[in-house]
């Protein structure tokens, strides 16, 4: 089946613009342009990816992301004229996966979305999972259980916690998580890192303000802990 992508866009011109490129690049592409029909269509078209405009009239875009996020872990790209901080961590820790500020380039775009499919898809079945303590990450299922029962969690909250539980001890700066999770060259605040660990530390930690999976090493980064067995 050829795999959809569902865009929440009210720029009906954008929209379409979108939904060309996208066709053409081997997508199916759903239009909705109201925030309230974001959540029906999702159910509907079952997208691998959803482009969301944040600045929707009505029901906006970071409530449609709220919404979203209580039924789904699919990845959500972002699309905002706001290029404050301030904004991109809020989306960031509302669950959004990627972000492009407008105007923006559709190569590009395109781009964005392969790259987080690809990511949503990654992991073969036969690697094995990674159990540390409670805490149980199955890459090929893509899912984190803690004492047994499921977590949701975003496609790069999923992305860091594998990557750092993977590799117990070893200290990670923030831009070395960037360049693993993001990719290298992409440009992503040292804020953007903080929110998505707290967001982790909130879920998977018993006491978030005493971490015992997810340690900060002050001045150099974060750990996973090589004790959490």
């Amino acid at each position: 089946m050829t795999p959809t992508v569902l865009i929440v866009e009210d720029d009906r011109k954008i929209s379409q613009l979108v939904a060309k490129h996208l066709t053409s690049a081997g997508f199916r592409a759903v239009e909705v342009h109201r925030g309230e029909d974001a959540e029906d269509a999702a159910e509907r078209c079952a997208p691998v990816l959803v482009i969301l405009d944040i600045g929707l009239p009505g029901v906006d875009g970071l409530e449609v992301l709220r919404r979203l996020r209580r039924r789904s872990d699919v990845p959500i790209l972002m699309l905002t004229a706001r290029s404050t901080e301030t904004d991109k961590v809020l989306g960031f820790e509302v669950g959004a996966d990627d972000y492009l500020t407008k105007p923006f380039g559709t190569r590009e775009l395109v781009a964005r979305v392969r790259a987080l499919v690809r990511r949503a898809q990654a992991g073969e079945a036969t690697e094995a999972p990674v159990t540390r303590g409670g805490l149980t990450i199955d890459p090929g299922r893509r899912t984190i259980e803690i004492d047994g029962e499921r977590l949701e969690v975003t496609t790069l909250e999923f992305d860091v916690l594998h990557f750092l539980a993977s590799r117990p001890g070893r200290v990670f700066s923030r831009q070395a998580l960037m360049d693993q999770v993001w990719g290298e060259g992409r440009v992503v605040d040292d804020r953007s890192i903080d929110s998505l660990i707290s967001r982790l530390r909130r879920k998977i930690e018993p006491e978030p303000s005493r971490p015992r999976y997810l340690q900060t090493v002050w001045g150099a980064g974060y750990r996973f802990a090589d004790d959490a067995m």
